[in-house]
């Protein structure tokens, strides 16, 4: 999969009602590398792995705008080419060794190419998370938002019990009744887990936490939505324990007490 630096985008935008309450995010939507870059010397079954992008993810994203009529914001870019989900200065902005796999195309990487990555594919992601936030700040009340993730089913050899993991750093308001709300429907929850929710510089650390926004990352088990057919059925399941979750008015409400100093873009 391939994107054309002439004709293509490299943010997808949903377009919905700003005045839904809820923007849904997919930061590793793709496994899509821009033509000059080749493949980054990776054979196409290498591309398809989890190492380039969140297996199923966007298509529960995009299924979850459309039930929600909610706006959202996708990459078209692979997380090996440059990773949204990392701050500008992360040391792992640019993949060299993902899960023990060389990616050849970042091996010798110099820190000029890595701005030209920042500035054609990183940085328009974060300006348009940014413009979507602000347009629904101005037409409806404050949005939560909602990064969609996956995760592999086994890590280092070891099987991961949870079905789904909210992640979450400094304000809790979302990410504990929607923990609940999941456990309740009878999915095997992990609270910050299989990852930790405080990375300095991610994209709700970033765009959500300084504003007072109420946000958290849900990561899904990609055995459970690397079908078409399993992600849709998976998203309406979704869709339905958040209702209630996203009704609580709390979340629509700027919370500067959560705000931290940070980029906005």
């Amino acid at each position: 999969m391939t994107l054309d630096d002439s004709a293509s985008d490299p943010v997808e935008r949903i377009e919905g009602s700003e005045s839904a309450g809820v923007l849904f995010l997919c930061d590793h939507a793709t496994n899509a590398v821009p033509k000059a870059c080749g493949t980054l010397g990776l054979l196409a079954p290498q591309l398809e792995r989890h190492i380039a992008y969140d297996i199923g993810a966007a298509r529960i994203a995009r299924r979850l705008a459309h039930l929600f009529a909610a706006p959202a914001v996708l990459s078209r870019f692979s997380r090996l080419l440059i990773d949204p989900n990392r701050g500008a200065d992360d040391p792992t902005l640019v993949m060299r060794i993902a899960d023990g796999t060389i990616i050849p195309g970042n091996a010798h990487i110099g820190a000029e190419q890595i701005e030209s990555r920042r500035r054609l594919y990183w940085q328009p992601y974060r300006l348009a998370i940014s413009a979507a936030i602000e347009a629904m700040l101005r037409t409806g009340p404050p949005p939560a938002v909602i990064s969609i993730h996956t995760f592999t089913p086994v890590w280092r050899g070891q099987p991961r019990p949870w079905e789904v993991g909210v992640l979450w750093d400094s304000d809790p308001r979302f990410a504990k009744p929607l923990i609940r709300a999941l456990r309740e429907n009878g999915l095997a929850t992990g609270d910050n887990q299989p990852y930790d929710g405080a990375l300095r510089g991610d994209t709700l650390h970033a765009q959500v936490t300084p504003r007072g926004l109420a946000g958290v990352l849900i990561e899904i088990r990609q055995d459970l939505v690397e079908k078409e057919a399993a992600a849709c059925a998976f998203a309406g399941r979704l869709a339905a324990i958040l209702r209630p979750v996203l009704a609580l008015p709390e979340l629509h409400k700027i919370n500067k007490l959560a705000s931290r100093a940070g980029p906005l873009g």
